[in-house]
Parts: C-alpha cells; structure tokens; sequence
C-alpha cells in the first residue's frame, strides 16, 4: 500500500516536471524575494503556549488578511527546525472559538483552524498540509497538485516518531467550543520522519523549501490569514513563499 502510494506521488511529479514555477510574486513580508531564515534549535517538550526558552531564538512573523471579508485580528507565527523536525507556534487574537469538531481527520477548515504548507523541492509538486484546531485536533496530509487539481492523502502507520506532536491553549477565556476568549494559540513538531519521501528532508543549513502558513477565523463569517497571499485557493503553490534553513 505504501508503496503504491509512492508510486502515485512519483507519477504525478514526473508528469508536473516541466510546469514552470512561478517566483517573486508578492512583497513586503510574505514576499518571495523576502525568505524567512528558519532558525535552528535544540528539541524541546510541545505545550501549547510557547513557554521554551528555545523560542527566544527566534522572531514573530505577520500574518495578513487575504480577502474581502475583513476581520482586524492580529495574528503570528514563529518557526524553528532541528535534527529531528520543524516547530511552529502560532498566536491567535480572537474572541470567540468556533470549534465544535471533536475527532482528527474532520474537514477542520470549516471552522477556526490554523495550517502550515510545506513543499520541499519546486520540481516535484506535492507537499505536507498541516492543520490544527483550537480545540485541539489534526489534519496531516500529503497533497498531489497537478496545476489545481489536488486531493489530500492521509499518512500510513501515523504513529510514533511518525506523529506530530501538538497542543494548544486558549487566553482569556475557556478551552471550549463557543467559548468567549482574547485569543489562542497553537505549538507543534512535525518530524521528517513523517514527510518522507519528500524530497530536500531532512533540510540541511541552507536548503531551501516553499511553505505558507495561514489561519482561518469564523467570528464575522469565513476570515482568511495567510504568510504568503494566494489566489483563489491556499492551495495556490506557485505564490508560497520560501523556508531558507539557517
């Protein structure tokens, strides 16, 4: 089975080999010209509200609002790698969590959700998706993309150093659905072992991925964030920004 499945991701890359990738589009920040050094640190325990030291060793990045459906919430992002995986700590002003999925695997973008896109190697177009709720629960998949044509594949024996470790929090009000907050915030670990076989994993000091990071907030309807702004879709690879490993 998982052989098979690694067949299908070849294929797809082989076919998609020649499709020219775009590059520059979008400033300021989130602009393609403009990378986020990805900082290295030492393993640390995943919480839920960033209380490593390790975290220090590195800055906040901005999301924007993509869209026409305004909503003025700030929301941040920090990232660090080590020999093992790669962290991300969100934080997330907000005033009511819309979050009533209490299963993993769930159509999470539906409601309050943070996500990560990692696609490590420009010439083989199929990448990691990550997303977390605040309550708590996960989507991992791997995402074929052939120019917009995409479906979602969920990882195989996803147990032990396969399994993202993540937690989160909420600040001002209750952990809980429907809860009245100022904000929350979420902390997780995906290890390489998990994106195998994607190509460029582990990063090495100066290898450089594509990702995004985005959020999601249903307060005043559907409000978008993102890193990078995309077109139509967050699935809109050729505008994702890009990872340079210290």
């Amino acid at each position: 089975m998982a052989k098979s499945l690694t067949k299908v991701l070849l294929a797809a890359a082989i076919i998609t080999a020649s499709v020219a990738v775009q590059a520059g589009r979008g400033q300021g920040i989130s602009g393609q010209d403009n990378p986020l050094i990805v900082r290295k640190c030492n393993d640390f325990k995943i919480t839920g509200n960033g209380s490593s030291e390790q975290w220090r060793k590195t800055e906040w990045v901005n999301l924007t609002h993509q869209g026409s459906d305004y909503i003025d919430y700030v929301t941040r992002v920090k990232v660090l790698y080590s020999e093992t995986g790669i962290y991300f700590l969100f934080d997330c002003e907000d005033k009511k969590l819309t979050s009533t999925f209490r299963a993993d695997n769930l159509n999470l973008w539906e409601e309050d959700v943070v996500e990560v896109f990692l696609w490590t190697s420009e010439d083989f177009p199929v990448y990691f998706e990550y997303e977390l709720s605040p309550m708590n629960y996960e989507l991992p998949i791997i995402v074929p993309n052939y120019k917009g044509k995409f479906l979602g594949w969920l990882p195989w024996n996803y147990e032990g150093d396969k399994k993202v470790v993540h937690a989160t929090s909420a600040r001002g009000g209750e952990k809980a659905g429907g809860a009245q907050v100022d904000g929350w915030m979420a902390e997780f670990f995906i290890p390489y072992r998990l994106l195998e076989p994607l190509p460029k994993v582990p990063p090495q000091s100066g290898t450089r991925w594509r990702a995004n990071m985005y959020r999601i907030d249903y307060d005043k309807g559907a409000s978008h964030f993102s890193w990078k702004k995309t077109t139509g879709t967050f699935h809109d690879y050729n505008n994702f920004g890009t990872f340079v490993f210290e």
